[in-house]
């Protein structure tokens, strides 16, 4: 078999995998997934399938619905690993106040093509681009291009870092822009705003939530970020019945108890960047509280100027901070937790499930189901010594699985990548025109100020005293 056959084979089948559904068929030991055209057409053991259909051998691995993530500033990809040390204090100078509006279109273009073949590569078939850095409608047209060609689903979430929500959105040439993006024979690229609500007391984005709705869009906001969005914005949503199921709310880790009542009972989801979140200082990653809350979860890695595209790592950070929260918070009380709450099983369903209702398509994507659409993906690596012996499906994909083990990857029902190779992608030519807009931002910047934004100053520290040591006060040298 060569990967030419599965652009003209009538359909495809995976054989003998072990299939975690994120449905109520569960895990199926030995399962065979059916796909043609774009649609999962059967799920089961021993399929009969139609004569010329392509198979992928799954023994060994694990296929899983397309994971999705639904939050991830993706135009900062090419600035990979740059603010590896910030906190979000000095990732906010540097994007919002100094070196953000120096991005050009051609600038966004770049990121957000490395960014979404990353997410492809690692078996993330749906990113919501929250997209911030969009200035002019240029950058938008940009930003669109470069996720149409990446090979993926993705959600351009416009925002403009730059202005006022309630006055770009309303703007005519992006209006123009989202009529021309909003097109009825594709579903490969969708839209929503992005903005945030900063509590100011005029409310002046109630006019973006207007535009919003006129235009038929979901709409994306940080919320609950320590001394940036609070309560205070929630309660202005609220009043102004804004708050329903089409607001995604990302990070919620510094909310009220009413804030958290509030967005459960409008049916709204929350998107959790666990390692922005634990790194950035946006507050605890509030998974166990929006447990106990009701409210829907999924899952997003925020951006790459920081950390990588990678989902797995998403999960299990993820698991990991929502069982210390729950460890920590039975000590102080003097209990000890004897049984786990939060399940494998609970963050690989909202790496697919929770994302696919974050954005409204929880009716067509996140599961294996026959009649959704065919976005799988096969975790798979008979190199590796950490694939064998899979006993626990879900636990595997959080603790053992990476990215490197993703091996076949299904968009729509394209094989975009196959025996961890990327299908259809210029890998060389993406990563030419990144190295085009590192040099531009590098030059433009200067080498200090370059040097300053990657390793910002440390402040003094304070060493605490410590008895059990020699010092030079009973005579003897300093250890």
């Amino acid at each position: 078999m060569t990967t030419d056959d599965f652009d003209h084979a009538p359909a495809l089948v995976f054989r003998r995998a072990t299939v975690v559904t994120v449905d109520d068929a569960g895990v199926i030991t030995d399962g065979d997934v059916l796909v043609i055209g774009d649609r999962i057409a059967a799920v089961g053991t021993g399929l009969a399938v139609p004569e010329g259909t392509v198979e992928i051998d799954g023994s060994g691995g694990i296929l899983m619905p397309g994971m999705i993530d639904t939050h991830r500033h993706m135009w900062q990809a090419n600035l990979r690993g740059f603010g590896a040390d910030w906190t979000l204090s000095e990732y906010f100078t540097f994007y919002y106040l100094q070196w953000g509006p120096h991005f050009r279109p051609r600038d966004i273009y770049a990121g957000n093509l490395l960014s979404g073949v990353e997410s492809v590569d690692a078996g993330v078939t749906t990113t919501v681009d929250w997209s911030h850095g969009l200035q002019t409608v240029e950058h938008a047209e940009a930003a669109a291009d470069a996720l149409l060609a990446a090979g993926g689903r993705f959600v351009l979430a416009c925002g403009n870092l730059l202005g006022g929500p309630w006055e770009w959105a309303n703007d005519p040439a992006f209006r123009a822009f989202v009529a021309r993006r909003t097109r009825a024979d594709t579903d490969m690229l969708a839209l929503q705003l992005a903005f945030d609500v900063t509590g100011d007391p005029a409310f002046p984005e109630r006019a973006a939530f207007e535009a919003a709705r006129e235009l038929g869009l979901r709409v994306t906001t940080h919320a609950g970020v320590w001394q940036a969005t609070n309560d205070v914005g929630i309660q202005q949503m609220w009043d102004a019945g804004f708050m329903d199921p089409t607001v995604t709310y990302v990070h919620c880790s510094t909310l009220s108890d009413d804030s958290y009542r509030k967005i459960a009972a409008s049916g709204g989801t929350a998107s959790v960047a666990t390692e922005s979140e634990m790194n950035a200082g946006q507050g605890y990653p509030p998974t166990h509280l929006l447990r106990r809350y009701g409210i829907p979860v999924s899952l997003s890695q925020d951006t790459s100027v920081w950390w990588s595209g990678d989902m797995f790592s998403a999960m299990r950070a993820t698991l990991n901070a929502d069982r210390a929260r729950c460890h920590l918070e039975a000590h102080a009380e003097g209990r000890t937790v004897t049984v786990n709450e939060a399940r494998a099983e609970d963050v690989v369903r909202w790496a697919t499930l929770g994302g696919a209702r974050a954005i409204g398509r929880e009716a067509d994507l996140g599961s294996i189901r026959p009649g959704k659409k065919a976005d799988l993906v096969l975790v798979k690596n008979d190199r590796s010594p950490a694939m064998r012996p899979i006993l626990h499906p879900y636990g595997h994909l959080v603790y053992q699985a990476g990215r490197g083990d993703v091996h076949t990857v299904l968009v729509d029902g394209r094989v975009v990548k196959h025996a961890h190779r990327l299908r259809g992608i210029d890998l060389g030519a993406v990563h030419d025109d990144v190295d085009r807009t590192v040099d531009f931002l590098r030059s433009t910047m200067g080498e200090q100020a370059w040097r300053d934004g990657m390793a910002p100053a440390l402040p003094a520290g304070e060493r605490i005293d410590n008895p059990y040591t020699y010092s030079a006060v009973d005579g003897r040298d300093a250890k």
